[in-house]
């Protein structure tokens, strides 16, 4: 599976979520540390949810730039 992460920059570190994936968040000093640690939430979160016996979200977000001009 494939899923969208949407990564933030903050002052001091970046931080990530999956929207599909309520509650599946990641915090990182480096945007490659974060995206490691994004990865390894995922698939632990997955990991919840077989053991629950709850259904594995299909990831559906999209994502989409929209140039537009500054006034």
């Amino acid at each position: 599976m494939r899923y969208m992460v949407i990564l933030e920059k903050g002052p001091t570190s970046y931080g990530a979520y999956v929207p599909d994936l309520p509650g599946c968040v990641a915090a990182g000093e480096t945007k490659a540390e974060v995206v490691k640690l994004i990865q390894e939430a995922i698939e632990f979160h997955i990991e919840g949810l077989q053991e629950e016996g709850l259904p594995i979200p299909e990831p559906s977000s999209a994502i989409e730039y929209v140039e537009v001009r500054a006034a």
